[in-house]
């Protein structure tokens, strides 16, 4: 971590107002971006901002930081932005000719169970990842980000991201299939 974000952590758990509004005025665009590039809605992407901002702020006088502030931040944006994915898919409705057009097209429960499940352990494999490494994927395939969009992002070399992004999809790659051998 940088010694200007150590300072401005150091301001936000005493209270400092100024020090959040300069957070966000280093974050907001690339937040934002990430997060309209996962939701393709602009008023979406707005809102998962202001919300992870509103998280922050309210636990700026207790919060701890041991990596990269735009990284936490973009991470929180990224999980929101996921949240709001899975919720909008369950709250999907379709009338009733939908219906039975999908009815009709031999799709079975049993495969949308399969995806499911297949969704959980991909989403648990990527939760017991390093932190640095489940960002860089999250922020590459999620967030269409570039690699040295990344490096910029996480202060680090593009070689560094590329590593974490391989070593986090081997680690992926290991997890699933021990799981699929038990």
């Amino acid at each position: 971590m940088k010694w200007e974000e150590r300072l401005l952590v150091r301001r936000l758990n005493r209270g400092d107002a100024t020090a959040l509004s300069e957070v966000y005025e280093r974050c907001r665009d690339d937040l934002l971006r990430l997060a309209g590039a996962m939701l393709h809605d602009g008023p979406a992407a707005e809102d998962i901002v202001q919300d992870v901002f509103v998280a922050f702020a309210a636990a700026a006088p207790t919060f701890r930081l041991t990596g990269s502030l735009k990284g936490y931040l973009a991470t929180c944006v990224a999980n929101a932005a996921r949240n709001r994915l899975k919720a909008a898919v369950r709250r999907r409705t379709t009338d009733l000719d939908a219906a039975a057009d999908l009815a009709s097209q031999n799709e079975r429960p049993d495969r949308w169970m399969a995806l499911s499940e297949q969704f959980e352990r991909v989403s648990n494999a990527m939760a017991d990842l390093p932190a640095e490494q489940r960002e860089v994927i999250a922020l590459h395939v999620y967030g269409d980000m570039a690699f040295r969009e990344i490096a910029q992002w996480q202060q680090a070399s593009i070689k560094t991201v590329q590593s974490r992004y391989r070593y986090g999809l081997d680690k992926l790659r290991s997890a699933l299939n021990d799981e699929v051998a038990r």
